[in-house]
């Protein structure tokens, strides 16, 4: 069966710069394997650059320069695969429950030739206290007040969550504000990405958390 990879888009292009072999290399694994292994639905190839690629790849200006990031629920490697693509100085740590998909995210890493990402295999509770960083991410795993309990109490005091949210954005704030005080969240921001590269930017809700939680 040929598989039909859409060709990389001009904001895709000028966005990854050098680093675009890698992206079209992530490209042709997401519409091979990942559409077998159930990761993405074969109807998503067409906007496979926008919605999914490029969409995770622009919040690379969340993240502080050398930084360590955690991608929890990484599911396709989005967005920590397309962080990782954009940012080689980041190192990124790919959090998954799913044997299967953990074993996607390890070979697609190899096939994009990068080696700034670690799997690692579990739910994102059973690394509280195991794995810590200043950037925590995650996209489309669950509303809110939920994703704040999961990776909250894995960011580094100072540090913040970067959650990739859609128009929900502040609606999702308020009804996580009583969560997110508890958690020791100091501010919340909802910051745009990529404004001219998609035809929509990426929305993030930025949750700093200070040094002393409850």
């Amino acid at each position: 069966m040929t598989i039909d990879i859409p060709e990389a888009p001009e904001g895709a292009r000028r966005f990854f710069g050098g680093r675009l072999p890698r992206a079209e290399t992530f490209a042709a694994v997401l519409a091979d394997t990942g559409v077998s292994h159930g990761l993405i639905g074969p109807r998503e190839l067409p906007i496979l650059w926008e919605r999914h690629i490029l969409n995770c790849a622009v919040i690379e200006d969340a993240f502080t320069e050398g930084g360590k990031v955690i991608d929890v629920g990484s599911g396709a490697g989005l967005p920590g695969l397309a962080l990782a693509i954009a940012r080689p100085d980041l190192d990124v740590h790919l959090v998954e429950p799913m044997q299967r998909r953990t074993e996607w995210l390890r070979a697609a890493t190899e096939a994009t030739g990068l080696d700034n990402v670690t799997v690692h295999r579990g739910r994102a509770e059973e690394f509280h206290g195991v794995l810590s960083a200043p950037h925590v991410t995650a996209r489309a795993v669950a509303a809110l007040d939920k994703l704040a309990r999961w990776c909250c109490p894995m960011v580094a005091p100072g540090g913040q969550l970067v959650a990739m949210k859609g128009q929900s954005a502040s609606a999702e704030i308020d009804k996580a504000t009583k969560v997110l005080r508890r958690l020791g969240v100091t501010a919340t921001t909802i910051t745009e990405h990529g404004a001219d590269v998609l035809p929509a930017p990426t929305l993030t809700v930025d949750c700093t958390v200070g040094t002393a939680r409850t």
